[in-house]
């Protein structure tokens, strides 16, 4: 009997850590994109183990810059971009559009691009027949059926990223190297060190999380019948609690998935002096002491699956931020004839990021720039995100701690002073 007991009672425990997850668990899959796949596998490649160090760093700054984005949603019951016409007027809110706009799109463009390099890799058929089919059904699903029930099925599939965590142990990485560079960082200040340190920070703290974070706080109310903006402002401290669970569960399992990623590539491709990737095949080789044969049918299969996931945030936090800052109704709950201009900019996200793909660029190096411009562009941003968090005007009693905002601000420093350093470095 007790025994029964204590089952039921772990049971229980389970059930309510699982009812915690949410918009932050996304967030986290969502970070392992198939350009932070692409860029992860780039550097293990190219770098060895050298990079896994940076896993565990980025993890604070990661984690602290997506609390606050959190908490801005959840007390002040508005997204990012409302936040920012609000309280810094069009000053602030337009270039910040601009700069999420170039980002989102070169990063959907990239993800699309590997999701139908990937798909063409393992049947035969041209990947630009595929690019115009990923971009249709997405927006197709995302006009016809709520992103959380697509999220609910895509979210496992992520799961086959857990293939890169046996094929590293199947690979058999000298354990000596990859404990130094895991706990030793190792960092040159040349072009290509800080490109690809630039690249794994940008692929990682991303602008687009910052706005759908904040947004997903205020739809996961307005899915609790919180419909106006006086029944969403506030936020309990088990809400604030539940949150932060949320975000950490979701951030540690992208930085496990980035970690493994890079060791795996790195056991596998550079210890056997393929250091350059240009092709997906090149990519899904690293899987190939798991999977064997099968290793591009995996690796197209996590591509797929992070893209579907990732693509519609990247998509959904454009259309979140332009029609939040210009005023419109702007919800995934609403069909297209209640928000028509919400839905055009969606629609328009992807259709550029599309067009990417017909420009003859290649879809590995996509991946990786697409990363880059995501750092370049990010410092900006988190300068607004920790002003806003830490403004009482705007938080109330619920503002940022002392840890978080000097984590944030040290995401700003380290952000700034890498995108600096590549800056001067190429001249």
């Amino acid at each position: 009997m007790k025994k029964l007991r204590d089952k039921n009672a772990a049971t229980g425990r389970v059930r309510a850590f699982f009812s915690k997850l949410g918009p932050g668990l996304i967030t986290g899959a969502a970070d392992d994109d198939p350009s932070g796949i692409g860029t992860y596998s780039i550097a293990g490649a190219q770098f060895g183990y050298a990079p896994l160090w940076t896993a565990w760093f980025l993890f604070p700054l990661m984690a602290s810059v997506q609390l606050m984005c959190a908490r801005l949603g959840m007390v002040s019951g508005r997204g990012l971009a409302g936040l920012l016409r609000q309280r810094y007027g069009p000053w602030a809110l337009w270039p910040s559009y601009v700069l999420l706009v170039i980002a989102n799109v070169v990063n959907i463009g990239a993800d699309l691009g590997a999701m139908a390099a990937a798909t063409g890799m393992v049947t035969g058929v041209p990947p630009y027949y595929f690019t115009p089919f990923f971009a249709g059904g997405m927006a197709a699903l995302l006009t016809w059926w709520s992103y959380h029930r697509i999220a609910r099925v895509l979210k496992w599939m992520t799961l086959a990223l857990f293939a890169y965590v046996i094929a590293a142990f199947r690979a058999h990485p000298n354990w000596g190297s990859v404990l130094h560079a895991t706990f030793v960082p190792h960092v040159k200040f040349s072009t290509s060190d800080l490109n690809m340190f630039l690249a794994l920070a940008g692929t990682t703290i991303s602008p687009y999380l910052f706005f759908w974070q904040a947004t997903q706080e205020v739809e996961e109310d307005r899915e609790k019948g919180k419909v106006t903006l006086a029944q969403r402002k506030g936020a309990t401290d088990q809400e604030t609690r539940d949150s932060r669970v949320d975000v950490m569960t979701g951030i540690l399992f992208s930085q496990l998935i980035m970690y493994f990623i890079i060791l795996t590539a790195a056991a596998t491709l550079n210890a056997h002096g393929e250091t350059h990737i240009a092709t997906t095949q090149q990519a899904a080789e690293a899987l190939r002491p798991l999977a064997g044969r099968a290793a591009y049918l995996l690796f197209t299969f996590g591509i797929i699956g992070t893209g579907m996931l990732s693509v519609p945030v990247l998509a959904g936090s454009t259309a979140f931020a332009i029609a939040e800052g210009a005023g419109w109704r702007n919800s995934l709950r609403h069909r297209p004839r209640q928000a028509p201009a919400f839905y055009g900019v969606l629609a328009a996200a992807l259709l550029l990021g599309m067009a990417l793909n017909y420009l003859g660029l290649p879809v590995v190096a996509m991946l990786f720039w697409s990363a880059v411009v995501n750092g370049l562009l990010a410092p900006p941003l988190l300068v607004l995100v920790v002003l806003l968090s830490s403004d009482r005007g705007v938080m109330g009693a619920r503002v940022s701690s002392l840890t978080l905002r000097v984590l944030g601000w040290f995401t700003v420093a380290v952000m700034s002073v890498a995108a600096a350093a590549m800056l001067i470095t190429m001249h």
